[in-house]
C-alpha cells in the first residue's frame, strides 16, 4: 500500500463523524426508555410538581438558599407567576435570552420540558 497514512486518517475522521452524529439530545431520551410523552391533559400535582421536585427544589425549594436568585418555586401561587410571565418555560428549554435551568446542567428530558410547557399552555391549572 502506498498511502497507509492517508487511509488511517480518512478512517478516523469517517469514525469522528459518525461518532458526534449520535450525540443528540433525542439520542440520549430514546436510551432512558422515553417510549411515549403524554401532554394531553397534563396535571400539575401528578406531573409538574414531581418535576420540580427532582430537578429544581434542591435550589428552588422553600428556605432553599443555594444560588436560587431568589426565586421560589415551592407552592403551586409561587411557580404560577414564573408560568405565567414566560419564564418557567423559556428557562427550562434553554431558550435564548433566559438562563437554562437546572444551572449548569443539562436540558431536563424533552418529555419533561414538554409537560411543563403543556401544563402552562393548557392554562396552568392547579389539578
Amino acid at each position: 500500500m502506498k498511502h497507509p497514512k492517508f487511509l488511517l486518517t480518512i478512517g478516523l475522521i469517517g469514525a469522528a463523524v459518525l461518532y458526534l452524529a449520535g450525540c443528540t439530545k433525542q439520542s440520549e431520551d430514546k436510551l432512558k426508555g422515553a417510549t411515549t410523552c403524554d401532554t394531553t391533559a397534563v396535571s400539575y400535582s401528578l406531573q409538574v410538581l414531581p418535576i420540580l421536585q427532582n430537578n429544581c427544589y434542591a435550589c428552588h425549594g422553600a428556605g432553599s438558599t443555594a444560588g436560587s436568585g431568589g426565586i421560589d418555586l415551592s407552592t403551586y401561587t409561587k411557580l404560577k407567576v414564573y408560568a405565567d410571565n414566560g419564564y418557567l418555560v423559556g428557562n427550562v428549554s434553554h431558550s435564548p435570552g433566559y438562563v437554562g435551568m437546572p444551572y449548569g446542567q443539562p436540558m431536563l428530558p424533552s418529555c419533561e420540558v414538554n409537560t411543563i410547557a403543556a401544563w402552562v399552555h393548557q392554562g396552568t391549572k392547579n389539578n
